[in-house]
């Protein structure tokens, strides 16, 4: 059973950083696109950034210049380094992967860790 599983969630200041973590376990044959999302309870999840198997990066404009992503495929983790919080970031944040199991001819599966809270005081 593959399982996403974030930390790195929590409590900061406005203006301050954070740096979120996913870690991808279980039975896969390789892992295409990983990337963050956020949600506000009542509104609709959106994705923060995104990075390719190969490093392609994309980020939501709303935190264009702010956060970073990045990857490490030999240890099938995903990280978030978010800096220059604002309080409008408060949201739950979850990690997304589009993983392909290793069953011949598998279309790749998009799988979704339980998410982290990032709240961000004023």
């Amino acid at each position: 059973q593959v399982q996403l599983v974030e930390s790195g969630g929590g409590l900061v200041q406005a203006g301050g950083s954070l740096r979120l973590s996913c870690s991808v376990s279980g039975s896969i044959f390789m892992i295409n696109a990983m990337g963050w999302y956020r949600q506000v309870p009542g509104l609709q999840r959106e994705l923060v950034a995104s990075i390719s198997s190969v490093g392609m990066t994309k980020y939501a404009d709303f935190v264009a210049g702010r956060v970073t992503i990045s990857r490490d495929n030999a240890k099938n983790t995903v990280d978030l380094q978010m800096n220059s919080l604002k309080p409008e970031d408060t949201a739950v944040y979850y990690c997304n992967a589009a993983i392909r199991l290793p069953i011949p001819n598998a279309p790749p599966r998009d799988v979704w860790g339980k998410g982290t809270l990032v709240t961000v005081s004023s």
